[in-house]
């Protein structure tokens, strides 16, 4: 399924369309769900962002990344293209890769990336006050708008970032997270990714529900992006809270497990969760998706698993030239957004790009400065003002503000939990190798 679609970036845009969407960008700016610029800080400078140090963590020349003069060279992000995408607000990836987890998911390492990982967004906050603005509600996004910054907010990707303690979970709440996906490419002792075998707990264990129960009661979105389907299915029955896919398309028009089948998408106006719409070609284009399937086969010959980002990043950087990758468009991303809307509803859509964590996007969307190209060509196709501006950031904003609405109630009902991994699931020892 690919989106009939006039507009590309290399076909004229009727300037009047082009002048509505800016438009709408200054009264409804992009909320995006996903961004990896700091861990990308972290393996090209060390965080660095002076260049006061020799090395990056993975042994290159650091340099700094100089994020307000542009980084067009190093990254998908900095603030001269974020202004030039209309980016209002972003949830800041906090991810560290499942590997620092140890092999049965759980362990301080990744704990202490994680923590390393809010400390530069802390940083870089604080190093651009006139752009950007720590923001740890509906409310303080909305303030950020209304001085003409960025808001900045948290997310956590993967749940080895809190080492099975919910006393973990709380501390990165704390600490200014404000979603945490479930999973990442592996599976946690609790929950189940959606690249992984699957448990015989349903998606979610005992503890699992309990720290979904726990989110609820902080205030902290779940985020359902990189878990199975049948961890998407296990949440929505317990959470009281909306939901959020941080960066996920729709499997229907691109069959990979990272995808939300239409089942899922269907019970979101039930719960009022919303699928923030990826951009990651394996996602969004099936002929991409296919090339990536062969690439993780032929990587596995090679004994490199493909969930393992950087090592299959390694071998891709000397599959690639023998093998190209097929073109991925931004018509693929409009037949994602567009299905989501007709399975969902309107109010149930959202963007989330996940610049920084992918590579080869489609021309018109090659970075941050790309989303009001995406918006020009759905107001082509007919969408409202009123649509458009849900999908930029509308229906997030009601979304965070519905969680915190359900967090004032839980939190009344009943104080943080005390059960550990031991007490519901048994000794962490005994989760799978």
């Amino acid at each position: 399924m690919t989106a009939e679609t006039s507009t590309s970036p290399t076909e004229p845009v009727d300037p009047a369309v082009r002048a509505r969407v800016r438009a709408l960008l200054a009264d409804h700016p992009v909320w995006d769900g996903h961004n990896d610029l700091p861990w990308a800080a972290r393996k090209l400078v060390a965080y660095d962002l002076d260049g006061r140090g020799a090395h990056g963590s993975s042994g290159g020349s650091s340099g700094g990344l100089d994020l307000a003069a542009g980084t067009g060279d190093r990254t998908h992000t900095d603030l001269p293209r974020l202004r030039a995408g209309g980016v209002g607000a972003q949830f800041w990836s906090v991810y560290v890769p499942a590997q620092l987890s140890g092999t049965r998911g759980t362990g301080g390492t990744a704990v202490t990336a994680t923590l390393e990982q809010i400390d530069f967004v802390k940083n870089l906050v604080a190093r651009f006050p006139d752009d950007l603005a720590l923001a740890l509600t509906a409310d303080d996004v909305e303030a950020a708008w209304a001085s003409g910054r960025i808001a900045s907010l948290m997310g956590a990707e993967g749940g080895h970032s809190i080492d099975c303690s919910l006393g973990a979970l709380r501390s990165l709440y704390e600490l200014g997270v404000r979603y945490m996906t479930l999973t990442h490419n592996d599976n946690v002792p609790w929950a189940d990714s959606a690249t992984d075998a699957p448990s015989d707990h349903g998606g979610l264990s005992a503890f699992g529900r309990e720290v979904v129960r726990e989110m609820n009661r902080l205030g902290m979105l779940v985020d359902l992006s990189h878990v199975s389907a049948g961890t998407m299915r296990a949440a929505l029955d317990i959470t009281e809270a909306p939901v959020i896919f941080s960066h996920s398309s729709a499997r229907a028009v691109c069959d990979v497990p990272r995808d939300v089948p239409d089942d899922v998408l269907s019970r979101l106006p039930e719960n009022g969760g919303v699928c923030m719409v990826t951009f990651v070609p394996k996602f969004v284009t099936p002929a991409v998706a296919e090339w990536n399937t062969e690439a993780a086969s032929a990587a596995a010959r090679e004994g490199v698993a493909s969930t393992d980002v950087g090592r299959f990043q390694e071998f891709l950087a000397g599959w690639v030239p023998e093998h190209p990758s097929p073109a991925t468009t931004l018509s693929d991303v409009v037949a994602h957004v567009e299905h989501v809307r007709e399975v969902a509803g309107i109010d149930h859509v959202g963007l989330g790009g996940d610049y920084d964590g992918a590579s080869g996007f489609a021309p018109g969307l090659e970075d941050v400065s790309g989303y009001p190209n995406l918006l020009v060509a759905l107001a082509e196709r007919g969408w409202s003002d009123e649509d458009l501006g849900k999908l930029a950031s509308g229906n997030v904003l009601r979304v965070l503000r519905e969680a915190e609405e359900v967090a004032r109630r839980v939190a009344a009902e009943r104080g943080p939990s005390v059960r550990t991994f031991a007490d519901l699931d048994g000794s962490p020892s005994s989760a799978p190798e």
